[in-house]
């Protein structure tokens, strides 16, 4: 085993069978909030012993979601380190010794049992409500004694032999003295010559130093197998701490197949900053923080949350994934953003969208930079941004007009919009200044000259006077400050936009 400093261990050990989970940030978060706090370590470990689901672009996207997140490790497949390799597939040799040793010491033994036979000894345990688990119908048998027996394979497993005196409570981090059942006999070397979870994440964890495992809960039931292990293999176990699981609505546990916000990729696909999910995913198992005068201060940064971390303050309830909750705090997130780095972050939206090239001009980005500004504070999501974006990047002939922006259109629509054309004309938009860079083409003389036409001329109230002109100019119900639209798109393009749904509206 690798020598390692006193300070903290910690690790995440996703397995790459399909779309990272969330629970693999949740758990990832946690960890590094408090290998960071300490001055620790924090590794990642890919688990790919399960080859029947093995995915190969899995572990890939476990590298991405979790850059994404800014939830960068020390030591890993990617970034090496002295503990490598970092993927339980290449580490097969550094268990069988382990193997050799349980099976010499009389801690573990071969069993030769089929999966039939199996099958039909837990269903019959199962009918004749007995406890279930193995038999212990190979342990003490040669093989060719087994042979002679109903049920054999010729492959055997390996399982640990579980003491009757097997010590089933331990000190948890989060929650204190915990009480687990008594373990099964459980297989710790498979036929195919592959370690099972127990067996490998006891080693990998003994051999890569780590000091403080943090994992769901549905593994207390486990620990006391692992703490075993480490006892026969002479090691030092480390410090507990087990997670609440993340549950939907109706408490049910979030998985892949029932939610899509299991999916870690889901997140990306539908506009949520990373910081707005590491925010989110910390809230749902810690207290928020307060100010001074006792108020929850539930935005914060990952590097405050690591500041004042402590193991004592997580709620051990499951907690519910509440993504309305999610969506406010993203809002949040995207209005504290500077201006630029929030157009950067719409750009490949806008580009999956169809709403910018791949490589947009200098004049697209400039535009978009001005749009950006305008509706920051009305998304919660950065999808939501190709609706508000688009109308300033079609061609004023190409707008369509939305249904529903159109039947709230009033019969004197057409009249409103002449009354506004009149008035726009007027704006001057020659170039000023000396390198002719300024224009009088501004949101305030635009706002100026329809007041006074549309609101003192016409006596219309402002939401009824500039409705229509709205909706000429986004073709949306909902759209960005019109005025300012306006100055963006400028008086050409303005002006066409109003002449065109004049006359449609004939």
């Amino acid at each position: 085993m690798t020598e390692h400093p006193a300070a903290p261990r910690l690790r995440v050990a996703p397995s790459p069978t399909g779309d990272p989970h969330v629970g693999t940030a949740y758990m990832s978060l946690f960890n590094l909030a408090f290998a960071r706090q300490q001055g620790g370590q924090f590794i990642l470990r890919i688990e790919d012993t399960d080859r029947a689901r093995f995915r190969e672009d899995s572990e890939k996207q476990v590298f991405d979601t979790l850059h994404w997140l800014g939830l960068d490790w020390d030591e890993g497949p990617d970034v090496g380190g002295p503990c490598a390799p970092y993927r339980q597939s290449e580490r097969l040799e550094t268990y069988k010794p382990y193997v050799e040793r349980l099976l010499a010491d009389g801690h573990a033994y071969h069993c030769w049992c089929s999966t039939e036979r199996l099958a039909q000894m837990r269903e019959v345990q199962q009918k004749t409500k007995q406890p279930t688990g193995y038999d212990r119908l190979c342990y003490g048998k040669t093989r060719e004694e087994r042979a002679q027996l109903p049920g054999f394979t010729p492959t055997p497993v390996v399982r640990m032999l579980i003491p009757d005196d097997v010590e089933l409570t331990f000190e948890d981090l989060i929650r204190g003295r915990v009480s687990a059942p008594r373990p099964d006999d459980q297989v710790i070397l498979k036929a195919d010559g592959f370690p099972t979870y127990h067996l490998a994440v006891v080693v990998d964890d003994h051999e890569m130093g780590i000091t403080h495992v943090v994992r769901g809960e549905e593994w207390i039931s486990s620990t006391p197998k692992h703490i075993l292990l480490y006892r026969w293999l002479g090691a030092e176990p480390p410090k507990w701490a087990h997670m609440p699981l993340l549950r939907n609505a109706d408490r049910s546990k979030i998985s892949k197949r029932k939610n899509p916000a299991a999916r870690l990729t889901w997140f990306q696909e539908e506009g949520y900053l990373p910081e707005a999910l590491d925010n989110f995913l910390a809230l749902l198992a810690y207290p928020p923080a307060q100010d001074a005068d006792g108020n929850d201060v539930e935005v914060f940064t990952f590097a405050e949350f690591s500041r004042d971390f402590d193991w004592r303050k997580v709620n051990p309830v499951g907690p519910i994934f509440d993504l309305k909750k999610l969506e406010w705090l993203n809002g949040v997130h995207i209005r504290e953003l500077a201006v630029d780095d929030l157009a950067s972050r719409l750009l490949p939206f806008l580009e999956r969208d169809g709403v910018l090239p791949g490589s947009p001009s200098l004049g697209e980005l400039a535009r978009l930079r001005a749009v950006t500004e305008l509706i920051q504070t009305r998304m919660a999501l950065l999808t939501e941004a190709t609706a508000l974006v688009r109308p300033f990047f079609v061609a004023d002939e190409e707008l369509d007009i939305a249904a529903d922006a159109r039947a709230q259109l009033k019969d004197d629509a057409g009249e409103v919009l002449t009354a506004g054309l009149a008035a726009l004309e007027g704006v001057d938009d020659s170039p000023r200044g000396l390198l002719g860079s300024e224009s009088g083409w501004t949101a305030p003389a635009i706002e100026e000259a329809l007041r006074a036409a549309l609101v003192e001329g016409l006596g219309l109230k402002p939401r009824l006077a500039f409705g229509p002109l709205r909706t000429a100019v986004s073709g949306q119900r909902v759209s960005p400050p019109l005025f300012e639209s306006m100055e963006i798109l400028g008086k050409p393009s303005t002006l066409t936009r109003l002449r065109r749904l004049r006359d449609a509206l004939g």
